[in-house]
């Protein structure tokens, strides 16, 4: 079976000798992978898009790191190996990073479970890239114009890794925008997908995403063992899952015998997805859903003193520029204190962000802050962040943080 002939690239890389500023240089020799436009001192004034940045310290001259150069965005280099140690940017590189990423989700493999992500970006050596299977599908998602001119070489490694039958191909708003290739958004590259909406497994339980047309790549990942703890703390409970979207923790707490599941999105087309999902498996438990702005859902709840066993509350990321992140606090505040007068005498309660820019601290404190001036006796039962297939290689990476708080009375 063969690739789609639309991967190939109309432009082959060059090597751009680079030099950056101390605080550049100190960086990259700390492995970090983000080069900024402003650190750099020196480079070719012909560079492009998925150019091979070689970055030259000024202690002797010598190479301190190799990157993928961007044309497009102030992280004007993402990096692919830093360190004085020689290595050369071929197939063989590409095939050991892959190799190095599969196997930190082999254990993961293990378990009852059939989706994953394989690449994550920077935290597996993949800048601006992701690979995530569902089932026998690949998706790949790029998010850069610096992989074009190596997807001939990369995509067939990943299918032959991850075994998949069926390649789809993702790009982001931007690259969907640029001129330089060819592709589209939601095109099959490799074999054939006779449903856009793909069945796979979690820990035993069944769901579905639309590798097309859905977010991101068709569903997300990062929360699969939460959901599988909040589905483990459900059975016989009366449970509300907040922006529920294509309802992870609901069909979790429904496949764990929950006794009542309230599924509450602003996303009608979401909630359709989260009962399907939910019909997928067998359970017992009553499905309900709330269509509507969270926050007004969650007062008109209070208003009617409707209270649940288990309230989880995870919000799409309130704070995707720096200066959103004091209204972000506002808003896990106002949730924290919204979950609290909705979660049931002795109580779980699960507050999740996944805005990069609120620090993880930061969002504990908020929480425990929040929970504390209710007066309710409470415990922090539980702090989690990604899965295992969402290793996290630097400090921006880590975005996920979810707490557990049991109230005592």
């Amino acid at each position: 079976m063969s690739y789609s002939l639309k991967i190939k690239a109309n432009y082959r890389p060059k090597r751009l000798a680079v030099k950056l500023n101390a605080k550049g240089e100190k960086f990259v020799l700390q492995g970090h992978p983000w080069v900024f436009s402003n650190s750099i001192i020196k480079i070719n004034e012909d560079a492009q898009s998925g150019d091979l940045a070689v970055i030259f310290g000024k202690n002797k001259n010598k190479v301190i790191g190799l990157g993928l150069f961007d044309a497009e965005s102030p992280i004007r280099i993402k990096m692919l190996h830093s360190g004085t140690r020689r290595v050369d940017i071929n197939n063989v590189f590409f095939q050991k990073k892959i190799d190095e990423a599969f196997a930190k989700r082999e254990k993961l493999l293990q378990t009852d479970t059939n989706s994953y992500r394989l690449l994550f970006g920077e935290n597996d050596g993949f800048p601006g890239l992701i690979a995530d299977v569902y089932a026998q599908v690949l998706v790949v998602k790029l998010y850069s114009e610096i992989w074009l001119p190596y997807l001939e070489v990369i995509i067939p490694k990943l299918q032959a890794t991850s075994k998949a039958k069926t390649i789809v191909l993702r790009l982001s708003r931007s690259l969907e925008q640029s001129k330089h290739h060819q592709l589209k958004n939601g095109e099959v590259i490799y074999g054939i997908l006779n449903n856009e909406v793909v069945q796979f497994v979690e820990h035993g339980v069944h769901f579905s995403a639309n590798v097309i047309k859905g977010h991101k790549t068709g569903y997300f990942l990062d929360h699969r063992a939460n959901r599988k703890q909040v589905g483990e703390w459900s059975s016989g409970k009366t449970v509300l899952d907040v922006f529920s979207y294509a309802g992870g923790f609901s069909v979790h707490a429904l496949a764990n015998n929950a006794k009542e599941v309230t599924s509450l999105d602003i996303s009608k087309q979401a909630l359709d997805i989260a009962i399907a999902n939910g019909k997928l498996n067998t359970y017992n438990g009553i499905h309900r859903t709330i269509a509507g702005d969270a926050f007004e859902a969650l007062e008109k709840l209070i208003k009617k003193r409707i209270t649940f066993d288990v309230v989880v509350i995870d919000p799409p990321s309130f704070a995707k520029q720096a200066s959103e992140v004091d209204l972000a606090k506002k808003k896990y505040k106002q949730l924290a204190q919204l979950g609290e007068r909705l979660t049931a005498s002795k109580g779980l309660l699960v507050m999740a962000s996944c805005s990069s820019r609120v620090l993880t601290q930061d969002f504990f404190e908020i929480n425990t802050h929040a929970l504390a001036s209710s007066k309710r006796a409470f415990k922090t039962i539980l702090k989690t962040g990604h899965d295992l297939d969402h290793p996290v290689g630097f400090a921006e990476g880590a975005y996920l943080k979810c707490g557990y708080y049991r109230f005592i009375d």
